[in-house]
């Protein structure tokens, strides 16, 4: 039997209680940004045809903006061929030159080749491409270092 009852101490909440009460939310503060926006999924395909395209990781030896453009960005590539693969990719926008350098990227390399402000771009470079409050972001693909040039995706 309880001879008498002491009171129950309120939890602590690791604030002393003569402390000054939180200051309200700055009102003049940009409100959070909405959700990003993102394409709808696109049709089915068949698995020959996803299988199709060749997708390779490679090394960024160097890049560079390409002269008179404003959008492209020349991508010189180790594929794990033994050869150099070039690459021109619209993303200058998103990117310098000098941050990628040294990059592992994934591509496409079995695109015929397409000539842009007179060069051969033998290849695309994957990015994933979202809106958030009406504003377009891309993120190039970059993968983890250790995987090495001519790595194929499945």
């Amino acid at each position: 039997m309880i001879d008498s009852l002491e009171p129950v101490p309120e939890p602590s909440t690791g604030v002393p209680a003569d402390a000054a009460a939180p200051e309200p939310a700055n009102p003049t503060a940009p409100e959070r940004a909405e959700a990003p926006t993102i394409e709808p999924i696109a049709a089915d395909i068949d698995f020959e045809t996803f299988s199709a395209s060749d997708m390779r990781v490679c090394k960024v030896l160097e890049c560079s903006a390409v002269k008179k453009s404003k959008k492209l960005l020349q991508f010189t590539l180790d594929d794990g061929t033994g050869t150099k693969r070039t690459i021109l990719s619209g993303i200058h926008a998103y990117y310098e030159p000098e941050e990628l350098v040294g990059k592992t990227v994934l591509a496409i390399v079995n695109i015929p080749p397409r000539k842009m402000m007179g060069v051969d771009s033998c290849g695309m470079l994957l990015s994933a491409v979202h809106e958030v409050d009406g504003e377009e972001r891309l993120n190039l693909l970059m993968l983890d270092d250790a995987i090495p040039a001519g790595a194929k995706l499945y």
